[in-house]
Order: structure tokens, then C-alpha cells, then sequence
């Protein structure tokens, strides 16, 4: 059954390590999901799933493998009851080596069949015994025991609940690859930028500090700086408003409102269509300021991201005075000042909520994209986005 699980989370794409794989048996030989199926639900998701944009997909892998198994609170009220409470069973450890430590999986295979024979006969008590579901003895099942591999019952708050109609309410599924995205989701991948390098005095690193976090990190390298200061990302973020982005105004706004809460060193600006010399202060277009000015006196080292369906006629990208508002002159085309927002900030990025697939179809977007790396306005396309401005790479735009 539970190779089944492996193979069922893997077939729809969720990324799992042995490593993790293992620490999920271990949480249950400890009985960390306290013998119900709901607990399991949770617990393995939250050692299995790194990443929201897999919990639907869990789900499915979920009901495919469990739908139907599920134990009533009767049977377990019985089982419970049954169990009358001895003095814990101590082995020496010659003792313990005697007996036999079977398979995790072996395990939860018996222990369906131990438990239909236990409801034929009642759950009478069964004191002492390697077998049943009882106490004070060597079964793989029960309280107050001892086995090298079993599931402990009885000793805690146990109750079956509703794993399977949790998975079916499949709450996630909005948590997809191509969907618009809430500002709960947003919050999720803009908090990756707070993983940036931290802003130090010094580039000394503590050698012995940085073995002793990776070490309590279970292996994932930390780096200890000395004179480490606290995490500083700066991030600027120009929206596109007006004309073909009003329909996605709600989730430019959306946007603003995760990249405000989540990062410490944060600016905001807004413009229409292509930047030109001007870039504005508020979504009404009436304060604004030099863009020359601004990269001028800007810190390079912010990061750079663009929002904008980059839907619009080519002249506004190529032409002097080619800016779509009748009344604002540009005296240098759009482009060049694309092309200078790029070379200022070393990591910038465009987000776009219009689907990848219909990109090509639009030359103005070809023409962005020469410029700009692109990435979808989607929770993949997001979590990608940041990483690439972190690392300069990805799998996502690689495929673009």
C-alpha cells in the first residue's frame, strides 16, 4: 500500500526524496499521526510536499490509494476499550534482539488482518501476547508494549477521523500551475526572495557555526556570516495600468499587497503600456517623476520586477513620440528605456498574466521578451520568477 502512495505522489510530479520517503516511516514508527488516517493525511503531506503548488495533486494521489480503507470510530472505541492500561513491558536488550522486526509495510498489511479477527471475537483483552492488538506485550500492535517495528495504540488521544472526504474537498485545487493567483499565493513565492544572501559587514564565514546549523538542518547547508546582519531584500516593482490591464487590476493590486508585506526594502511605481521618461507614483497617472533621475540614484542591486500584459503597438516601443497617450511626448523611443531599466538592475524580471502560449502571436511581446526574461503570472510562474532573480536560472524559462 504505502509503495503504492511513493509511486502515485511520483507519477503526478511531486517531488520526493528517499530522504523524505524515510522520514515518513520514521514518523510512523513513532506514531506521530496517532493511528489516524487523518493525522497521516497531514503529517505526511507536511514531510512530502515542499511546495503549496503540489497539495492538490497530493490529494489525488491520496484518495487514489486510500479511498475505501478508512476505519469507523466505532471499531476504534472498541479497540480502545479493550486495552486495559498494565505496567510497560521492559525488554533487555538480548531480548529485544530476539525478536523479529519486520517491514513497515508488512506491518500495516497485518494489521488490517489482525484487526478483522479482533472484530469477529469483540475485542476481548489480550494481555502479554506477539499477536493482537493489546497490551504489555511483543505485538507489532497496541500499548505499553514492546516491538522494533510497530504501531503504538491505545497510549494517546486516538481517533479515526475523515482523511478521505479531507482529500476530497481537494481545498488545494486552485493551488495549480496555471491559474490566477490570490494573495495568499503570492505571499508564498514573494517570500522566496527573503532567502537572498543577508546583507553582512564582513565576508568572513564562520566555518564552524555554518557545520553546526547544517547539521541541525538535517544536512541543508546554512552559512553563518561573522557580524551577520538581518535579511535585506530590495525589490522595485513597476505595474502597468490602464487600457488592457484593467481587466487584470485585481490581481496587479493582489500583487502590490504580497510584495509590501513580504519584503522589508520595498518601492513602487506605475506606467502605461512602455516606460518612457517618466515613471508614476499612484495608479491615477498625476505624480510622477524623472526616470532618468531614478536610475540615476537608484541602489543597483535592487531587483527588478515589470508587470504588464506587454500588449501594444509596436510604435510605442520603436518610435519617438510613439506613446499611446495623445498628449505626452517621448523623445526617446520606449525600448531605449527598457533596454536602460535592464542594464541598470542587474536582476529584472517581466511578469506577464497573459498565457505563454499566445505570446508569440504578439509582436510587441516578442519585442519585451528580447529585452526581458518572462515569466507567466501564475503560482509556478511566480515561484519560478523569484528564483531566477536569485539565482539567475531556471528550469521555466529555459523552456520559454
Amino acid at each position: 500500500m504505502f509503495i503504492n502512495f511513493f509511486f502515485n505522489l511520483k507519477s503526478r510530479g511531486i517531488p520526493i526524496s528517499m530522504h523524505e520517503w524515510i522520514t515518513l516511516h520514521k514518523a510512523l514508527m513513532l506514531n506521530l499521526n496517532d493511528c489516524s488516517l487523518t493525522s497521516f493525511y497531514h503529517v505526511a503531506r507536511s514531510i512530502l510536499v515542499k511546495n503549496e503548488i503540489f497539495f492538490d495533486r497530493y490529494d489525488l494521489a491520496f484518495l487514489d490509494t486510500f479511498e475505501g480503507i478508512e476505519t469507523s470510530d466505532d471499531i476504534l472505541e472498541q479497540i480502545i476499550a479493550s486495552l486495559k492500561k498494565v505496567k510497560e513491558l521492559n525488554l533487555s536488550e538480548e531480548e529485544k534482539m530476539q525478536l523479529d522486526q519486520l517491514d513497515l509495510d508488512e506491518v500495516l498489511k497485518n494489521f488490517e488482518e489482525r484487526l478483522n479477527e479482533q472484530w469477529k471475537e469483540g475485542f476481548s483483552e489480550h494481555i502479554g501476547g506477539n499477536r493482537f492488538i493489546g497490551t504489555g506485550g511483543r505485538s507489532p500492535y497496541g500499548a505499553w508494549g514492546y516491538n522494533p517495528a510497530g504501531v503504538r495504540i491505545g497510549q494517546g488521544v486516538s481517533r479515526h477521523k475523515r482523511a478521505i472526504q479531507v482529500a476530497e474537498k481537494r481545498t488545494f485545487r486552485n493551488y495549480s500551475n496555471n491559474v490566477t493567483l490570490d494573495t495568499r499565493q503570492m505571499r508564498v513565492a514573494m517570500s522566496h526572495l527573503r532567502s537572498l544572501l543577508p546583507v553582512r559587514g564582513t565576508d568572513n564565514l564562520d566555518i564552524e557555526a555554518t557545520i553546526e546549523k547544517t547539521c541541525e538542518n538535517a544536512g541543508e547547508i546554512e552559512f553563518v556570516w561573522h557580524d551577520k546582519e538581518k535579511k535585506s531584500a530590495k525589490v522595485v516593482l513597476f505595474m502597468d495600468v490602464g487600457g488592457s490591464m484593467t481587466p487584470y487590476a485585481q490581481l496587479v493590486e493582489r500583487l502590490f499587497s504580497a510584495a509590501s508585506c513580504q519584503l522589508t526594502r520595498f518601492k513602487h511605481f506605475y506606467f502605461h503600456n512602455c516606460i518612457y521618461q517618466d515613471i508614476w507614483l499612484n495608479m491615477e497617472r498625476n505624480e510622477s517623476t524623472s526616470t532618468m533621475d531614478y536610475l540615476r540614484n537608484e541602489d543597483y542591486d535592487y531587483k527588478a520586477i515589470i508587470v504588464g500584459d506587454a500588449e501594444m503597438a509596436p510604435s510605442e516601443l520603436t518610435w519617438v513620440n510613439g506613446a499611446v497617450d495623445y498628449w505626452y511626448h517621448n523623445d526617446i523611443p520606449g525600448m531605449v528605456w527598457m533596454q536602460r531599466i535592464r542594464d541598470k538592475f542587474k536582476d529584472v524580471i517581466w511578469l506577464n498574466p497573459l498565457p505563454s502560449r499566445v505570446w508569440n502571436q504578439t509582436t510587441s511581446i516578442r519585442m519585451v521578451r528580447q529585452v526581458f526574461p518572462m515569466f507567466e503570472l501564475t503560482l509556478e510562474g511566480l515561484d519560478e520568477s523569484v528564483k531566477f532573480l536569485m539565482t539567475g536560472k531556471c528550469a521555466l524559462y529555459a523552456k520559454n
